[in-house]
Formats: C-alpha cells, sequence, structure tokens
C-alpha cells in the first residue's frame, strides 16, 4: 500500500508540468479572427496549447515515464496478497488434519452405532424364526416348565424332545438380551447424534483445508487427496440423503445409506494415507503461530 501511494505521488510530481500556464509567447492572435472582444483578455486553461497556431512543444517523457513507473511497481505492490494471520501459518495449516482424523474416529464410531442398531431391528425376526422351531410347550410358560410337566406325566419323548430344543431356547434367550442391552443403550439416537455431527464437521473441514491451501500458496494442488475429499463430501451427502426414507422403513434407501457410509470409511482411510506427505510438507514449509 505505501510502494502504490508512492508511485501516485511521483505520477503526480513528475506531469505537474503538464499543467503549467502557456507562456506569453504561445498567446499569439489569429491573423483573421472571427470575432474580437474589446479591452478583454481571457486567460486559457490550455495544457496542451492547442489554441496556438504555433506547434504543439507538449513534453510527453514526463508523463510517460510516470506510466510506466506505476506499470512496474503496481503489481509488485499486489503480489503479496492479503495476511491471513493464523490462518497462514503452521496453527490454521495444522487445524485441517487434526479435525478431519477426529472425523475419521467419528466415522468409525457412527459406523458402529449404526450396524448395532440395524442388529436391533432385524433381531425381533431371528428371534421369531427360532421360536418356531420349538416344540410345543402344551400351555407351559416356558420350555423349563413344560420340561417339568411332561416328566409329570412319564411322557418320555416328549421330554426328550423338549431337552432337545434346551439349546434354541439358550440362543433366544440370550438374543433376547442383547437386544435389550442395545434398546438401553439408545444406539439409534446415538447413531444419529454422530452422523450429523459428522456432516457437519467433515464438510465444513473439507472446505477449509483448500482455502487454507490457497491462503498459503496462492493456488490449488490438484490429486489424489483432494478428489477423495470432494468425493467423501458427496458420499456423506448421498448418506444423509436416505434419512428420510429411511425413517419411513424403505430398504433401498437404507441400503444406500450404508453403502454410502462403508464407501465413505474406505475413501477416507485412502485420503488419510495421501495427506500424510501434504501434512509433512506443510509442518517443513510453514512457522509458529
Amino acid at each position: 500500500m505505501k510502494i502504490s501511494t508512492t508511485c501516485i505521488i511521483l505520477s503526480l510530481a513528475v506531469s505537474a508540468s503538464a499543467f503549467a500556464p502557456i507562456s506569453s509567447n504561445a498567446r499569439v492572435a489569429s491573423s483573421a479572427p472571427l470575432f474580437v472582444e474589446k479591452n478583454t483578455e481571457v486567460a486559457s486553461f490550455d495544457p496542451l496549447n492547442l489554441s496556438s497556431d504555433e506547434s504543439n512543444d507538449f513534453d510527453f517523457k514526463p508523463a510517460m515515464a510516470s506510466l510506466v513507473a506505476l506499470a512496474a511497481l503496481a503489481p509488485e505492490a499486489n503480489a503479496a496478497g492479503p495476511d491471513w494471520g493464523l490462518f497462514e501459518g503452521r496453527t490454521g495449516s495444522l487445524l485441517h488434519p487434526i479435525i478431519m482424523g477426529g472425523t475419521f474416529l467419528l466415522s468409525c464410531s457412527a459406523a458402529l452405532k449404526g450396524f448395532q442398531y440395524r442388529r436391533q431391528r432385524t433381531m425381533g425376526d431371528e428371534i421369531k424364526e427360532l421360536k418356531k422351531t420349538l416344540p410345543s410347550l402344551n400351555g407351559a410358560s416356558d420350555l423349563g416348565s413344560a420340561i417339568a410337566l411332561a416328566e409329570e406325566a412319564e411322557d418320555a419323548v416328549l421330554a426328550s424332545n423338549l431337552r432337545a430344543a434346551l439349546p434354541i431356547q439358550v440362543e433366544i434367550d440370550a438374543l433376547v438380551a442383547e437386544r435389550k442391552e442395545l434398546s438401553g443403550a439408545k444406539v439409534r439416537d446415538s447413531h444419529y447424534s454422530q452422523g450429523a455431527l459428522l456432516a457437519f464437521l467433515g464438510t465444513a473441514f473439507a472446505i477449509e483445508g483448500p482455502l487454507n491451501t490457497y491462503a498459503r500458496a496462492g493456488k490449488l494442488f490438484p490429486g489424489p487427496h483432494l478428489y477423495a475429499g470432494a468425493g467423501l463430501v458427496v458420499l456423506w451427502a448421498a448418506a444423509a440423503a436416505c434419512v428420510p426414507a429411511m425413517q419411513k422403513g424403505n430398504d433401498t434407501a437404507i441400503s444406500i445409506h450404508i453403502a454410502a457410509d462403508v464407501s465413505g470409511m474406505g475413501l477416507f482411510a485412502w485420503q488419510i494415507l495421501t495427506g500424510w506427505p501434504i501434512l509433512q510438507k506443510v509442518v517443513q514449509l510453514t512457522h509458529w503461530p
């Protein structure tokens, strides 16, 4: 800014001679005036001396010199660009990899919660199918009571069949206990909350990364890391867009949601691998703060 101001002042000072008063020799009356004002002398503002019949003796060199100086120095004054402060230094540069590393862990946690909730929902059908394989309990409340009644009735065949179903009953009891535990952990709410936070933080810092690179280098560097980040944001958006249909039990939306999340985790892991060399270069070329 100081250089630009100095150039402008220099230009005005050098070219000021163009606006100097015209000498008396230049004011020569025309031999055939169209009209004459009596006893009136008008001072004309004629920096280029165009009103004179004599040849124009205006010197363009000072003006041209000032223009050349401005053209040469103005780009130099603006080349550095704005000062982004912390955002341009190592502090702002390391913010992107730190946050994205945290979102990768958040992505793994959200995926685990999602599979747990899916298991909670599908466990009921599995329990129903296992119950169909149990023999008739003959009005008993559970398998143990049915075996006791069969033994009291001295029905050895029925008692044997009922004992053979004990492993199935154990499996059913384990599934019921697991489903109760998952329901108490509220994995559905946790999956939704973590997914929403992941979509926000991931998208925000996927944009922050290129902005930080542009602030430091003045350009972007297209490559696997940048493309993986862009694709990851698209997959997050696709997974989030399926939620309304999923809440209505749409199996297609559920399948797309799961496929987008699994693909996103794979792409995220690849982005970490491609971003590691970039992180090393950032640490090497930046300074605190």
